[in-house]
């Protein structure tokens, strides 16, 4: 464009138009993505999609014991902890390119 000169209006709707596009086409590649986070070498697992929803935990047998029922919370919490980091991951390498770098809410 000119210095000086006024942007064209169509060829501005034209680009909104192609990211808006680009973005419904993350979202549903996000929505069709499943991630998985682990703790303690597998013997918890989480399930989360790419959209953030967690879908399912799971949990070895030997890593119950009433006894010390605070490891078990906290590997649950270091498993959905990895899965929100590879989610969040998917998430920004999925919508960046889609939204020029411009960030969205709730992505």
């Amino acid at each position: 464009m000119r210095p000086g000169a006024q942007p064209n209006m169509q060829q501005i709707m034209k680009q909104a138009q192609k990211m808006q596009e680009q973005v419904a086409q993350a979202q549903a590649e996000l929505a069709a993505a499943e991630l998985t986070g682990t703790a303690g070498g597998g013997l918890v697992t989480v399930v989360v999609t790419g959209l953030g929803e967690f879908k399912s935990v799971k949990i070895d047998a030997k890593v119950v014991d009433p006894e010390d029922v605070e490891t078990l919370e906290d590997l649950v919490l270091a498993a959905i902890h990895n899965a929100a980091e590879a989610q969040r991951e998917l998430a920004e390498s999925k919508m960046g390119p889609a939204t020029g770098g411009f960030s969205l809410p709730g992505f």
